[in-house]
């Protein structure tokens, strides 16, 4: 019986590490995207909020959860589009511009949830993504428990993390996007577009952190709420360090923090005499501890965050 019960335990907390890094996922693919081409986009934070309210509120409108995927989807990549002119075009600060809008992004939303729903801190409850039960795991003891039944877009997560590193390390397209981030003036030479690849790159981050909000609107929960990023954005930018810009590695470094936050529950199920308090900064201790560099020495792109004026 306490065999079966801890065997229960570990595939509750694999299930719930996966739910909990999903929106981590989604938002340092994004981050690797951007920053393997030469621009650091600090706004994923405000991109995942854009995203997941246009989600919830796509979903409201229409009665159909996917087209709140769709919508908030699309958002993201309408607001990283701002953030790619404001850095390739006008040579701004990109932290600068990160920071906009993730000040944009808090205010925005808080103003427009009043304006559709009349209401401060939280919308209606709205259609969400169902999970999916996977026929061939469901009757499998331990798996079929542990990612036998999960959301969609937690298996789309996971997929994207092989896509993405298959796509960076293997196509031709993601040679030419790690050498503008590497050496735009090079690139340049042998006939490759900064510009293009820059942007391509940012509104391509734009997409899929705008698919971690959705995520959490419409996969975790069924509404949203004032701030529902809750600094999630700002991790994911650790796991893409954490993870020295490969798809792979900040995938690991979103499924430690998604352990931790799965851990957080556990023990306040397990009734352990921890204040609830220490208990929430465990993912954020975590993100400090990974960015003093406990994970090793992490080297960036060497034309990250720097905007280039061109060959003259």
């Amino acid at each position: 019986m306490e065999l079966a019960f801890a065997i229960n335990i570990i595939a509750f907390v694999i299930a719930s590490t996966f739910r909990a890094a999903t929106p981590l996922i989604f938002a340092s693919l994004g981050g690797v995207f951007s920053e393997r081409s030469g621009v650091v986009n600090i706004g994923l934070e405000g991109i995942m909020l854009f995203g997941a309210f246009f989600g919830m509120l796509g979903s409201y409108f229409t009665h159909n959860p996917w087209f709140g995927v769709f919508l908030g989807v699309l958002v993201g990549g309408l607001i990283a589009l701002i953030h790619a002119f404001l850095s390739v075009d006008l040579k701004a600060n990109q932290v600068v511009s990160g920071v906009a809008i993730n000040l944009l992004a808090t205010s925005a939303t808080a103003f427009l949830l009043q304006k559709v729903f009349h209401t401060t801190g939280q919308s209606s409850s709205v259609p969400k993504v169902k999970d999916w039960q996977i026929p061939f795991l469901k009757e499998i003891p331990f798996l079929g428990e542990a990612i036998g039944k999960l959301n969609p877009l937690v298996y789309l997560a996971v997929g994207l993390v092989f896509l993405s590193s298959y796509f960076l390390f293997k196509t031709t397209y993601g040679l030419r996007l790690r050498a503008v981030g590497e050496n735009p003036e090079a690139a340049e030479t042998v006939g490759i577009s900064v510009r293009k690849i820059r942007y391509g790159s940012v509104v391509v981050s734009g997409f899929l952190g705008g698919l971690g909000g959705v995520y959490l609107s419409l996969g975790q929960m069924d509404l949203f709420r004032e701030y529902m990023s809750a600094g999630k954005g700002f991790i994911a930018l650790a796991a893409t360090i954490a993870g020295k810009w490969n798809p792979k590695g900040a995938f690991l470094a979103c499924i430690l923090f998604g352990f931790a936050e799965a851990m957080e529950g556990q023990f306040q199920l397990l009734g352990m005499n921890i204040p609830k308090h220490f208990l929430h900064m465990l993912p954020y201790v975590l993100t400090i501890l990974l960015i003093l560099g406990l994970v090793g020495r992490s080297v960036a792109p060497a034309a990250s965050g720097i905007p280039y004026e061109g060959r003259k």
